[in-house]
């Protein structure tokens, strides 16, 4: 029995030195990995100018896009930011990630919804899932209850550009 184990360490080095059949290969890049613990969700409200701001939603965890959905679906708060999203705040979005692009079919009609609302739609679901370590070449399609030609439209947000 004393052979059997003496020759392990020399089988194992030559299992080593062999690779053990496997090729060698260079290492694969992704995107990448969340860094931290989020302290919340970023959601995108209008200020009096019109223009696009973002504000945390501390939620205390890192959130996903239909959680963002239903917080900017809410609304604004008392935060003195307004929204150009007619809603109850009880609606839900559905939410389809593919490769290159993020899908949201919407509860509204395209008289709930103004462009800077749909700008709102968009760069929050973009800041979601960049913040999930998602890429930033992702674009966002955004479907109403009622199509319009600018429903098939893949968008990007303004501010994150």
């Amino acid at each position: 029995m004393r052979r059997v184990w003496a020759g392990v360490p020399v089988l194992l080095l030559a299992m080593g030195a062999m690779g053990c059949g496997s090729d060698t290969s260079e290492v694969v890049g992704g995107v990448p990995a969340p860094t931290g613990v989020a302290p919340g969700v970023t959601l995108y409200f209008i200020d009096e100018q019109g223009d696009l701001r973002p504000q945390l939603r501390d939620t205390g965890r890192l959130g996903t896009i239909p959680e963002a959905m239903s917080l900017l679906l809410a609304g604004p708060g008392g935060s003195g930011l307004r929204t150009g999203i007619e809603s109850s705040g009880t609606q839900r979005m559905t939410v389809t990630v593919k490769e290159d692009v993020i899908e949201l079919m919407t509860p509204l009609s395209a008289d709930e919804v103004s462009p800077a609302g749909i700008d709102q739609i968009v760069c929050t679901a973009l800041a979601t899932h960049v913040q999930s370590g998602g890429s930033t070449d992702t674009g966002v399609r955004v479907r109403l209850t009622l199509p319009t030609p600018e429903s098939d439209e893949v968008r990007t947000c303004p501010v994150l550009d």
